[in-house]
């Protein structure tokens, strides 16, 4: 328990800038779509709670233009990637709301979740799988 409680500290020891930072970076690292124009206002928007949860628990947020604009926002589960198509709008403001929700109850499911630009789940929609930027490594785990 301690272990668990020493590797959390640097995200919660850092200010609010740097949890966002932090984010954009691993944005950087891990998602195909990033820019820092297309990921960063979203990832401004989110509540830094919300961040460091993400940050600790190894969840990651990615642009993807790929995302149709009726299903523009979905929760990778397997990989804990949270997407969004930035050109769409309403998209940022739906996976903000999402994030924050699934980061309150710490609760990620395996499936994958797609909703639309309102916010209301789409069920049995297809969306296009997630992959990470070449040599990139989600590092998604839960407790």
């Amino acid at each position: 328990m301690l272990a668990l409680s020493l590797i959390a500290l640097p995200v919660f020891a850092q200010s609010d800038r740097e949890v966002a930072e932090q984010m954009v970076t691993r944005s950087a690292n891990v998602c195909p779509g990033h820019s820092a124009d297309r990921t960063t206002p979203t990832v401004r928007a989110t509540p830094v709670a919300a961040l460091r949860v993400m940050l600790e628990r190894g969840l990651v947020m990615c642009p993807d233009r790929r995302l149709d604009a009726d299903a523009p926002a979905v929760f990778y589960g397997r990989v804990g990637v949270f997407a969004w198509n930035p050109e769409v709008k309403g998209s940022s403001e739906v996976i903000v709301k999402q994030i924050d929700a699934m980061t309150r109850k710490d609760d990620y499911p395996q499936d994958t979740l797609v909703w639309d630009a309102k916010g209301a789940e789409v069920k049995q929609r297809t969306v296009p799988a997630f992959e990470a930027k070449p040599g990139a490594a989600v590092l998604y785990h839960v407790r």
